[in-house]
Parts: structure tokens; sequence; C-alpha cells
């Protein structure tokens, strides 16, 4: 076995080097403890101390003791069961010598002091060659932060050894080209700095040893307020007076191999262990550069804050590490740190020269040389290159290397639209498998006892990375508490930002930064879009709201777009991520002026789209005041009715602002396009706030006509008796007030609901009084319409010739008028009664005729009713095969629409055709859904159920 703890913790089998697998990263953090601490026996509570700190959860033990069961079940596969062992109530692993990279390490370096200089440098690069990266880089675990500390101080320590034999040796060219990116890493670091200098002036370089000697000075003083040691100071006057011993040795040795051959310089961040997810991102980054490595490949990550854009950046760098053996460089450019301003360009550069290992003196003060001697030194080395935190194209352009084989990664929240030749990668949130992934990784067993409850969790942290992760990081350091309850915390929107918050960052923070960085009209747009009740909005929307012109709320919205404040899930329309709307309406002050021009704007552009739609309405309703700001230019009723099914949410949303007359006139704009396109729930539910607010108004009209589309909302969803009782309270408002339209309509409304019910004598009443009234007031189309509906009963009494009367009668007046859904209406009567009387293929003609101008004009529930007719007809003409299908496609509407009696109906038909075709479970489960609705609602097709389920042997 062979145990690495010099980079990324792994287990390999020593007789092929493959790695062993199965450990979690909590099991990999445990052997890691275990394997620093070989030899020795670690209790139980020591080791939970480690992996938690003061903070370890109740099941601990049990998690610990689970990791070393993982652990002995990969030594036992592969035949080293009794590396690790119990002992005296405590853990420990006994290690052979060769076992454990740290072990050889060690031996490695002490034994090179008894060496000759040439055997000891070849040892200790041998030595430095073991480490694979940062020590532990896969593990995270409270202990790990100060036993990363204490091994890279050896490492260091080897490194000094090294450079010491290489200027003993002569390398001295080698050892300052190695060690000018070792200072820049560790500014304060005296015998690195020492070092340098000496290799530099033993170089002829006596300016640039003297430049590192005052930047370390510098360092020191500002960041400790220390003064160099009496070594540096002696090394630094021997330099001023070039004092001859300083010389190198007589007849040098060769070059030795310095320890940047060894170990690959790197200075990135730290890889988290618990990155998840975003692996066609990832895959994208590794294409780019495969496809353009004979050149610089840029790759531009942008999104909004807290979606992962430094992770991303930072895992994709060490991933693809090893095909840029030159080095791995970051620089991070401060453009969104709080307190602190964005570097600048010259100074970036600064930065990532002195990582490539050039000392200052070498580097120019101007920002065009030293941009030109950034792409020079690169132009034959292979290197990734991170730019964190871009605030513009500005900021990165003289950054950008030449002809080279690199890679470079920049992150920015803005999207860097103008930053010619890369590639853009615009970052999303988490889909929900990786959210998960995350939230697991972090919080552990509990996360997957509540798998539910985590869902939740990710949904109410809008699946964004920050959010994911600081939920993550307060549900484990709070052992208590189950993720249920910290779902439940979170769903009290007016602290769900607080508690998506650390001590000193967080999810509000992030987006204030973002927001203060926004110029005087976004910022003040963005305030406004917190106002909006709805989810998304268009431009036209934001010009209201705004009280802007259309072109300057678009423009303000792009920008908002681009710096991913707002989303866009369709194009002309943008919405919020669900955290930053929150955080939206906890800076914005309410503003009734702007959300009055909102209110306006929705309710003028309803009118005018409902108005060419439905141009024939009987009973007209009150003008709509025309909005002070730009209209929504509507021409035709296809545009009318795509921008109503698009604003639909929006339209109900704003009737929670709007004062009762708003409300009432809402209401009646909607009721023709609510109840043609099926949206009943939503008609019930603005009927009724529109009836109480007419009667709050004392506006006895006006609470008749939300009264009789509400009655009509219950017929529509088939609940015939509170439909039936409400609609008779609309008729004793409009006796009170003398309104005959409304009156006449009313009686309509009655007859349609108690025809349902197959109480045709009642019916038939309601039906000629709404003929009366309509002949008396002169409305054609009232006429036609009462025509259509009288013809109903005489058909359903099989008196056929007077119900094709009526129907024609209806049918010529329509036609007259030019009313294409009176027509449809008729036409389709017309097709069930010839289905009663038998001629079924004529009536199929009917049926489809009718369901194309129900279709053309957008009448969901009459296009319903239509298949199930022409569903009917087939069965009756011997074709159960085909009717079940048109039933099929008729009940996937009717759920669709909530129109549970056209879904009773379609049922019936698909339980019959299912008999038919010799299927009788099917046909069962089909009559038994259908006769719930007929029983519970009166209806006398409830026998024609109870009587096929009884055939059926139920």
């Amino acid at each position: 076995m062979r145990f690495v703890v010099l980079g990324p913790v792994t287990v390999s089998v020593s007789k092929d080097g493959r790695p062993a697998e199965g450990l979690a990263p909590r099991q990999r953090a445990v052997l890691a403890y275990l394997l620093l601490h070989a030899g020795t026996v670690i209790s139980a509570e020591r080791l939970i101390g480690a992996m938690w700190g003061m903070a370890a959860p109740d099941t601990a033990r049990a998690q610990l003791q689970a990791s070393i069961a993982a652990i002995r079940k990969v030594l036992r596969a592969e035949g080293a069961e009794g590396l690790l062992a119990t002992r005296g109530g405590g853990y420990a692993i006994d290690l052979e010598a060769g076992q454990l990279d740290l072990h050889e390490f060690t031996g490695l370096v002490t034994t090179a002091a008894g060496l000759g200089p040439a055997q000891a440098a070849a040892q200790i690069r041998r030595a430095l060659g073991l480490w694979q990266g940062e020590a532990l880089a896969d593990v995270n675990a409270d202990f790990v932060a100060q036993a990363r500390v204490r091994l890279e101080e050896r490492r260091l320590g080897a490194v000094e050894q090294l450079a010491e034999l290489g200027l003993k040796l002569g390398g001295h060219k080698a050892v300052a080209e190695e060690l000018g990116a070792q200072v820049a890493a560790y500014p304060l670091r005296e015998r690195l700095a020492r070092q340098l200098m000496l290799a530099l002036h033993r170089s002829g370089r006596q300016s640039d040893a003297l430049a590192v000697g005052r930047t370390f000075r510098a360092t020191l003083a500002d960041q400790q307020g220390l003064d160099p040691g009496r070594e540096f100071e002696q090394l630094e006057q021997s330099i001023l007076r070039d004092d001859p011993s300083l010389a190198p040795p007589a007849e040098p040795a060769a070059e030795p191999e310095t320890a940047a051959q060894a170990r690959p310089l790197s200075f990135l961040p730290f890889d988290i262990p618990d990155f998840a997810g975003r692996a066609g991102e990832l895959d994208r980054l590794a294409d780019s550069w495969a496809k353009g490595s004979a050149v610089v490949t840029i790759s531009a990550i942008d999104g909004m804050a807290g979606v992962g854009k430094t992770t991303l950046a930072v895992h994709a760098a060490h991933r693809l590490a090893g095909r840029f053996p030159d080095g791995q460089l970051f620089v991070d450019l401060h453009a969104h740190t709080p307190g602190q301003p964005p570097i600048e360009p010259g100074a970036a550069l600064e930065t990532l020269l002195r990582q490539l290992g050039l000392p200052a003196e070498r580097i120019p003060l101007l920002l065009a040389e030293r941009a030109a001697l950034w792409r020079a030194e690169l132009t034959d080395r292979r290197a990734v290159i991170v730019l964190d935190n871009a605030g513009d194209t500005e900021q990165v352009r003289p950054l950008l290397p030449g002809a080279t084989h690199s890679l470079m990664l920049i992150t920015s929240r803005r999207r860097l639209l103008d930053l010619d030749g890369a590639d853009l990668l615009s970052l999303e949130v988490l889909p929900a498998e990786d959210a998960i992934a995350l939230f697991t990784s972090i919080v552990g067993e509990r996360a997957q006892a509540e798998p539910v409850a985590a869902l939740d969790v990710l949904h109410l942290c809008g699946m964004l990375p920050l959010a994911v992760r600081i939920a993550a990081a307060r549900l484990r350091h709070r052992p208590r508490w189950s993720v249920a309850y910290l779902a439940a915390r979170l769903r009290d929107q007016r602290r769900r930002l607080s508690e998506l918050a650390t001590t000193d960052r967080g999810v509000a923070a992030a987006f204030a930064l973002s927001y203060e960085q926004l110029g005087d009209g976004q910022q003040r747009m963005f305030r406004l879009l917190g106002l909006h009740p709805g989810v998304d909005l268009d431009a036209h929307a934001a010009a209201a709201l705004a009280d802007l012109r259309v072109e300057e709320a678009e423009e303000l919205l792009e920008g908002l777009l681009d710096a991913h404040m707002l989303v866009q899930t369709e194009p002309g329309r943008y919405t919020f991520h669900d955290l930053l709307r929150e955080y939206a309406r906890g800076i914005v002050a309410t503003s009734d002026q702007a959300l009055a021009r909102l209110v306006e704007h929705y309710l003028h552009t309803a009118a005018t789209a409902v108005d060419l739609i439905y141009p024939q309405e009987l009973d007209p309703r009150p003008a709509v005041p025309r909005p002070h700001t730009p209209e929504v230019p509507l021409a035709t009723p296809d545009q009318a009715l795509a921008w109503l099914d698009a604003e639909r949410a929006n339209l109900l949303a704003i009737s929670h602002t709007a004062d009762d007359n708003q409300l009432c006139l809402l209401s009646a704009v909607l009721d023709p396009y609510l109840d043609s396109r099926a949206h009943h729930a939503d008609a019930l539910a603005l009927h009724t706030r529109a009836a109480r607010a007419a009667k709050a108004l004392g506006d006895r009209n006006r609470e008749a006509r939300a009264v009789v589309s509400l009655g009509w909302a219950h017929r529509r969803h088939g609940d015939f008796l509170p439909g039936y009782e409400i609609t008779l309270t609309a008729l004793a408002l409009y006796g009170e007030t003398g309104h005959r339209i409304g009156e006449a309509l009313a009686h309509n409304a009655l007859g349609n609901i108690i025809f349902h019910t197959w109480d045709f004598d009642r019916a038939t009443g309601h039906y000629q009084r709404y003929l009366d009234l309509s002949r008396e007031l002169g409305l054609l189309q009232g006429q036609a319409a009462a025509l259509n509906n009288l013809g109903l009963i005489p058909m359903n009494r099989k008196q056929y010739g007077l119900a094709m009367d009526y129907f024609e009668q209806a049918l010529a007046v329509h036609r007259q008028l030019g009313n294409r859904l009176g027509q449809a209406k008729a036409l389709g009567n017309m097709g069930w009664m010839q289905q009663y009387a038998g001629s079924y293929e004529r009536a199929v003609e009917l049926h489809r005729e009718s369901l194309e101008i129900f279709r053309e004009l957008g009448y969901r529930d009459h296009e319903i009713n239509a298949l199930n007719g022409i569903g009917e007809c087939r069965r009756l003409a011997g074709d159960p095969g085909a009717a079940a299908r048109i039933h099929q496609e008729a009940l996937d509407l009717a759920l669709i629409a909530g129109n549970r009696a056209e879904q009773a109906r379609a049922r019936a038909g698909l339980a019959f055709s299912q008999r038919d075709l010799g299927h009788p479970g099917a046909a069962r489960e089909q009559a038994e859904r259908a006769l719930e609705h007929f029983a519970a609602c009166g209806d006398p097709e409830a026998d024609d159920m109870r009587a096929l389920l009884e055939e059926l042997g139920h």
C-alpha cells in the first residue's frame, strides 16, 4: 500500500500504482489525520475534535465509526486489513518504510545533510518531487488548516536547502530564476529574500538584488512594523560594496535542477474539496483550450453574485493544471471586493510577472511596456492564468497574452461582450441534482435522511451556490436543527437573506456590492422593479413603472441583464432571481405613483387586447382610462392573445394592488378571456374579489356583473349548484337596478346551468325570457344566442325538426352579424342533433366545422366539447379505437383547463370505448372516475355509468 498526503489524499496499490476507490471526503479526512500521526494511538475524542472542532454534531461518534469501517473496507479489499488497528480505546495506523509520502519526504531531506552538495541537492530535488500540489488538497476538516501550514513550512525549508546547495554549486542563475516566484509567493520570508539577493548579485544583477532588498524591507515594515534581521542587513551592505566574499565558487559545478523543475509554479487558491456539478461547464472550458491550443484561449465566465464563478474557474484551473507545466497563475482584480478599490492593470501585470519569476527591477514602470513584457514572457510558455473578479473589459484588456499556448480564465459579474476572441460562458444557478450533491457533501447524513426538506431548502436558496453553501454550513454547525427546521426558517421571507449570511459576508452583502456599482438610472430602475407584484415583465411595463420612454427603459433593463441583476428566460421578458427579488423589495421605498402607472398600463392594454379578440360583447363594460405612459402596439387578435397569455399572471397579480374601482374594471375586462381560455380557477378568484369590491363601492350594477361572471365560472368548473345560487343573486341585483341587458344575460346563464341538470322545463323558461328581453331591447346577437339555446330542449326530447329550425335561425342571424363564435356554437349544436338522430358522419362534419372555429378563436372549453362529440360519434359508428384516442385528447385538454364537467364526459366516452375494445379493467377505472363527478352534481349521466359498472361486474 502507498499513502499520499502531499497533495490530494489517496490510497494506492504499490504493485501497479492504481488508486483504491471507495472513500468519501469525510473518510479521507479521518485517514489523513491518522496518517499524519502514524504509529500513535488516537482516541475517538481526539479524532472528533480534529474533524469538527468545537462544533461536533450529535452524530459525530457514529460518523467516525462509519468512517473507520469504510477505511478498513478499502484496506481489506487491497489485502492490508491489519494496517488500521484498534488499541487502548483508540485507533492507530502502523506503516512500513516507503508507505507514506510524507515519511519519505522527511527521510530524504533529513539524510541529505550527511551527503556532499551535489548528492544532497539531487536527494532534496527528489523529495520535492513527491509533492503533488497543496498538501491535504481535497480534505476539509477542522485540523486541516494548521496541518497544511506546518507541511508547507517543511516544504519551504527544503526549497531553501536546495537553494543554498545551488549557490554552493555555482548554480546562481537557476536559483535566481526559481526564487523570484517563491519570494513573490512568500514576500515576508527573509531567508528566501537573502538567497535571491545573493543569486542575483552573483548573476551580475546588483541593482536587481538591491531592489529585492528594498521591497522586502518595505513589505516587512508595512505588514508587521519590523526591520530585517542582522544577516539581511549585512548581506545588503556587502552587495552595496560589491564585497569579493560574495563571489561564486572558483570552479562552479554544473547548474543543478531547481525546485521549480520539481514542482510547477502554482499560485492558485485552495480548490474546495466539496465542489459539485458544473460538469458541462468544465468540459466546455477544457474543450475550448483543446480546440484553440495553438494560440491563447480566453474564457470569460460571468454570472450573478454568488453563482460560483471563482469556484468554477479555480477548480477548472486545478483540474487542467497537468496540461500547463509552466505554472498556474492567479490575480484577484478586486472589482467587487468590499472596501477595496479595483486593481489597476499595471499593478496586476506586476503581480503576474513576479509570479513568472521576474524580479522587480526587470518590470518596467509604464503600463504599455509591462504589457509587452508580459506577452513576451508568455510566448514560449504553457500556463493557465486566472483573472478573478474583473470589473470590465478595460481592466483586463492590457493583461491579455499574445501568441502563446496558455489558457486564461476571467471571471466577472458583468458580461464582457466587447472582449474580442473570448469564449463567453454565462453561469446559471445550479440544476437541482448539482445543488443536492453540493448540499449533501457539506451536510452529510441529515440531508440524505430528509430529502424532501433538503429540496425545499434548495428551492428557498434559489439554487444559488453561495446561498446553498451558507445554508448547509449553518445546518452543519447546528447539530440539533433538522433540515425541515432550516427550511421553515428560510421560508420566512422577511429574514431569509439574513439567514443566508455569515458574520462578514453573505448573499445580501454580495447583492449590495453589485447594486452599488450600478449607474444612477440602473439603480432607480432596479428599485422600481422591486415594486412589481408579478413574476416577469417587458420593457413597456418597466417604462410605465419608471415613467420613461420604452427605448430608455429597455436600455436600462439590458444593462441590468448584463450586470446579472436580472435574468431573461425568453426574449423581451425580464425577471429576478428569487433572492435578488427579495433584496430589491427590501431596499425599495413604496411609490404609489409608480404602482398606479403600472396598474393603468396593464388595465388599458388588457382592455385593448380583449376588444381586438372579442369585439361583439352584448353588455359593453365601462370605459378604461388611457394611461399617460407608452402603449403596447397591438394591431391584430393574434398579437392581443399572445400579450394576454404572456401577461396573465401579472394581470392577476396587479389585481391585489389595484383599488376597488380598478379591480371591478379588471374583472369585467378579463372575463371573456379567462372564460374562453378555460382559466376557471383564475376567474373564480378574480370575480369573487371584484364582487366584494363592487359591494364596498355600493355599485349594484358592477356587483351584479361580477356575480354573473362568478356564477358562470362555477358552471364551467362543473359546480352547478353554487353557480345557480350565485347567478340568482345577480338576477335579483339587476332587477333592483333595472339593468335590462344584465337581466337578460343572467337568465341565459341560469338556463345554461339548469340545462346541464336536465331540468328542461325550467331551462326553457329562462331561455325564453332571454329571447323576449333581447327582442324587446333590439339585441340581435342575444336573440341568436337564445334561439341556439332553445333548440337544445327539443333536441334532447328527440323533436329533431323543431330543434333544427331553432339552430338554423340562430346560424342565419350569427352569419348576418359576422359573429364567428355564435356560428361555431350553432354548428356544434347541429352536430349534436345529427348525432342523436343517428347520422354520425354528418354529425362529425358539423362538429369538426365548429371545432376549427373554436380553435381559431381560442375557446378551449368549446374545443373540448366538440372533441367529446366527435369521440362519441366515432364510437357509436363502430370505431372504438378512434373514439378512445379522441376522448383522451379531450381529457388531456380538460385536465389542463380544470373543466371537471368535460373531464367526466371524456372519461365516460373512454369507459365505453375501452369496454368495446375488450379492456374491462381500463373501462371500469374510467367509469368510476366519471361517476364521481356525475353523482356529485346530480347529472343523470350517473345512471349510465352505474349501468356500465354493473355490466362490467363491479
